[in-house]
């Protein structure tokens, strides 16, 4: 079989990673689904919270696990049987469905104002509705379900016993996902104690029954922060896993995508990478070597970029500059975010460099971030808007900066009256999808500049302390860096 030729390349990365990019990335599908190796453990039914940062997998996993095909892949890839055994029930999602076992973002705030709303009681109302427990779900209403809790506890002890008996009789794992959780409240006080009372929820099914299960897709900094007072709290740590993408796994990700392309080139691209499992349905498998070794992966990824990030090995590296450039302040690369960039840089080289001799031009692939930069901040502002707001007000300036400087720009910007109207706005125009909670203490500038350190959006040099800002971020609010990736000229 012929190799495939530059113009081939670009074709069939653009082609190959249109639907990957498109807005709708969280619908995985037979052929897409590819299992990086570092996503083993969160898929274990016993593992409880599972902790990634926004566009790291969690919602993703969170659908595949409800599709008993999508789950055969996972539990055959990763040689976990046991996900063969499980009944998935979603207990807290976004995209909420009619006959959804818990309620809106709307009914959970107005639950809340009761006096007698206490989170642990919500939450082991939901785990009872998604267990399809019948002296619950025959109740009208989610405040008639709450009183029940609150006035049964002898009830719900037997109605869980009654569901774990029913599911370890046939050696089945009862698992209930929670995902989606900073669309819990508005208030960030709120979203905490919900999540601390799911905590403690989930850990006293992980303590008192052998088959039902809560399973937590969580950003770490609403992990962190929720509060945890309760009996064994610590023992929640040995039930932790992280989602966390390697450069292997990136480029694994990658390589599964042109690979399991439904159309010209992906044969060819299989012929040219090794021996390719055929899995039926479409669906291939790479050659180990080709999703798990970087030496194997940068050969194959020079062969379609050319090895350097300019004409000699002074500007960089190709297989690593790409990922460099794309992470976060903790060293997260956002999987949508790669493969967007990736397909710019094919579109950019074809108008502009068509006549290279590889398929990607590194200055195709250097402007390919300022597209890449949106897509990032278009997922951050769907979780986190006050973190893009805070940053927003940076624009213009040059990092890295002073703390002082920072908060100096947010001073005369505006911020805390702009996080202000950001929870005002959320709560008057009814939408679900409304960009999260707020920061946890949106009055306190300083405490503001910690949180985004803690989730990535800006980090602190350690020698000097002053603040930078990943360039993932910071191309798109027109921040400047010396020595960095310029600017986008208007």
């Amino acid at each position: 079989m012929t190799p495939l030729t530059a113009d081939e390349y670009r074709t069939l990365i653009v082609r190959a990673l249109e639907d990957a990019v498109d807005a709708n990335t969280t619908e995985p599908d037979l052929r897409r689904l590819f299992t990086p190796s570092s996503h083993r453990l969160a898929l274990a039914p016993d593992v409880t919270v599972v902790k990634g940062a926004r566009g790291t997998g969690k919602t993703y996993w969170a659908k595949a696990l409800t599709d008993d095909r999508l789950r055969e892949i996972a539990a055959a890839s990763y040689l976990m049987p046991r996900l063969r055994r499980v009944e998935i029930s979603t207990g807290f999602a976004l995209d909420r469905t009619a006959d959804a076992a818990y309620p809106t973002k709307r009914v959970i705030a107005r639950l809340m104002r009761d006096d007698a709303f206490k989170p642990v009681d919500f939450w082991f109302m939901i785990v009872l509705m998604a267990l399809r427990v019948p002296e619950i779900a025959a109740i009208s209403g989610w405040s008639g379900r709450m009183s029940w809790v609150r006035e049964n506890p002898e009830a719900l002890d037997d109605a869980l016993q009654e569901a774990d008996d029913a599911a370890r009789s046939t050696g089945t794992t009862r698992v209930v996902l929670f995902d989606a959780l900073e669309h819990l409240h508005n208030d960030r006080t709120q979203a905490d104690k919900l999540v601390s009372g799911l905590l403690e929820v989930a850990l006293e099914l992980r303590l008192t029954t052998s088959a039902l299960r809560a399973k937590i897709f969580i950003r770490p900094d609403m992990y962190d922060s929720a509060p945890k007072k309760f009996a064994d709290a610590s023992k929640l740590t040995a039930n932790t896993a992280e989602l966390t993408w390697l450069r292997e796994n990136l480029y694994g990700l990658f390589f599964h995508q042109l690979g399991n392309y439904d159309g010209p080139g992906a044969a060819e691209f299989r012929a040219a990478t090794g021996s390719w499992r055929d899995e039926g349905g479409g669906r291939f498998i790479a050659p180990t070597d080709v999703i798990a070794d970087q030496t194997r992966q940068e050969a194959v990824f020079v062969d379609i970029a050319g090895p350097y990030m300019g004409t000699d090995r002074r500007k960089g590296l190709t297989y690593t500059w790409v990922p460099n450039h794309l992470q976060d302040g903790r060293e997260e690369v956002s999987p949508r975010t790669w493969l967007y960039s990736l397909r710019e840089a094919a579109v950019g080289s074809a108008e502009r460099y068509a006549g290279h001799e590889y398929a990607l031009h590194y200055d195709a692939i250097r402007a390919s971030l300022h597209g890449a930069a949106r897509i990032r901040v278009e997922e951050l502002t769907e979780d986190i808007a006050w973190a893009v707001a805070a940053v927003g007000k940076l624009e213009g300036g040059e990092v890295p900066m002073e703390p002082s400087v920072v908060i100096a720009h947010w001073n005369q910007g505006g911020l805390s009256a702009a996080l202000q109207d950001l929870v005002d706005d959320s709560q008057q125009d009814g939408q679900e999808d409304d960009g999260g909670s707020g920061p946890r203490k949106p009055d306190d500038l300083f405490a503001v500049l910690d949180e985004l350190i803690d989730i990535g959006v800006l980090t602190r040099r350690l020698t000097t302390g002053a603040i930078d800002l990943p360039d993932v971020y910071r191309l798109h609010f027109n921040i400047g860096r010396r020595g960095g990736v310029s600017r986008k000229k208007s």
